[in-house]
C-alpha cells in the first residue's frame, strides 16, 4: 500500500527556518516602505473582518502598503527604542502596536487618511464567542419569520418552539443573547437566522510618525507614554 503523504516526518529545522525567513521577510517589507512613503500609522481593528478589510486596503494600493501580523515582529522592524530605531522618533510609534493592531505606511495626505478611517465601518453577524453588546430576547408566540421546515432546526439550537397549523410558535419568552457574554453556536445561529448584526469592524487610527512630526489619536494617551525609550 502506498504510504500517506501526511505520514511523512516533517523536521522541525525546516519548519524553524520557514518561521524565520517569513519574520525577516515581514520585517524586510515594513523597513523599505518606511523609506519609500512619508508617514506610518499605527492603527487598531475591532471585529476584523478579511473580506472587508481587503476592499478597504485597495482605497491605498497606489500609495501606501498594511501591514498585520505578530505585534513583536512590526516593532523589531521599526525599532523598539531610540537605540535601535530606524528612523528618529519612530520608536514611539512602535511602542504602539499592541492588541490588535496594525501599520499603514503611505504617502496619503494626512486629512484623506484620517477621513477614510474616520468614516469607515460595516456591520456584520456576530461570531461565536464574541461578546454580545446587547441582550436579544423574543416572545412567546407565533415566529412568522420562520418556514415551518425551519422547526425542527429551532428546537435543536434550544428554542422551546412547536408547528402550530403550520406556523412556528415560540412557547414562551426566549433569551437569544444576553449583553456583555460571550456567544454560543447556537445564538450565533439564531441571530443570523434572525438577520441580527451584532458585530461592527472599525479601523481606529491610534498614531502618526512622520519625519517632522508624531501625532496621538487616541483618546487617554499622552506623549509622555511613549517618549521615554
Amino acid at each position: 500500500m502506498p504510504k500517506s503523504k501526511r505520514d511523512r516526518p516533517v523536521t522541525l529545522s525546516k519548519t524553524k527556518k520557514k518561521g524565520r525567513e517569513h519574520k525577516e521577510s515581514i520585517v524586510n517589507g515594513i523597513r523599505e516602505a518606511v523609506e519609500k512613503f512619508s508617514s506610518v500609522y499605527v492603527f487598531s481593528f475591532e471585529n476584523m473582518r478579511n473580506i472587508k478589510f481587503k476592499e478597504f486596503r485597495q482605497q491605498f494600493r497606489h500609495n501606501g502598503r498594511f501591514f498585520l501580523g505578530s505585534n513583536k515582529v512590526m516593532q523589531v522592524a521599526l525599532g523598539r527604542s531610540a537605540s535601535d530605531e530606524i528612523r528618529p522618533g519612530i520608536f514611539k510609534a512602535s511602542k504602539l502596536l499592541h492588541g490588535d493592531a496594525g501599520l499603514l505606511v503611505t504617502d496619503m495626505p494626512k486629512a484623506e487618511v484620517e477621513s477614510l478611517f474616520n468614516a469607515y465601518e460595516d456591520s456584520d453577524f456576530s461570531r461565536t464567542g464574541s461578546t454580545a453588546v446587547e441582550t436579544v430576547e423574543l416572545k412567546e408566540g407565533p415566529l412568522e419569520q420562520f418556514t415551518h421546515e425551519m422547526e425542527p432546526f429551532l428546537r435543536k439550537q434550544g428554542m422551546p418552539v412547536r408547528l402550530n397549523k403550520g406556523t412556528v410558535e415560540l412557547l414562551s419568552d426566549f433569551v437569544v443573547c444576553e449583553e456583555g457574554k460571550p456567544l454560543s453556536p447556537e445564538s450565533s445561529r439564531i441571530l443570523r437566522l434572525l438577520g441580527i448584526k451584532l458585530a461592527t469592524f472599525r479601523l481606529n487610527l491610534v498614531c502618526r510618525w512622520s519625519p517632522n512630526d508624531f501625532e496621538l489619536y487616541r483618546e487617554g494617551l499622552d506623549l509622555s507614554d511613549v517618549e521615554t525609550s
